[in-house]
């Protein structure tokens, strides 16, 4: 039987979730069209081609997929953006193989910190960004009937 108390976390609960876990993009993102040549920098360190329109791209799609996860506005495709570019970003740059013991154990916590992140991307595209979002607010609208005059 579910309470009331299970009621309102199945409605604020995913709020929350898409809240905590956007900050992180739109904070990385907005940092790294701010200031696009120390991103730069770093991914041309790695020797990746393009350095410049990598690192915009990359602060393009932490920002508007942190804002549509934040929203819950295409929250599911946000979130499949989000998870397309964590996944070679994790293994490009939080790869530990080859380190020191000390920055191994640190690439290793960052890898294994984008791997939770993932998997709490995933449930937002397998479930949706839940009642309390943009998405849901066009779907009840769009289920109305329309008025008549």
């Amino acid at each position: 039987m579910m309470t009331a108390v299970t009621k309102q976390m199945e409605q604020v609960a995913p709020l929350v979730g898409r809240i905590l876990i956007a900050v992180i993009f739109i904070y990385s993102g907005i940092g790294k069209l701010a200031d696009p040549a120390a991103t730069a920098g770093y991914i041309g360190s790695k020797g990746l081609p393009l350095p410049m329109i990598a690192a915009v791209g990359a602060g393009v799609v932490e920002a508007v997929g942190g804002l549509a996860l934040a929203l819950g506005l295409f929250a599911r495709a946000g979130a499949i953006a989000l998870i397309a570019f964590m996944i070679p970003t994790t293994i490009i740059f939080h790869n530990p193989s080859g380190l020191d013991e000390m920055q191994a154990r640190m690439q290793t916590i960052q890898l294994l910190k984008n791997l939770a992140i993932i998997g709490g991307l995933f449930a937002f595209v397998a479930f949706g960004a839940g009642p309390l979002s943009l998405d849901a607010w066009r779907r009840r609208a769009s289920e109305r009937p329309e008025a008549t005059i």
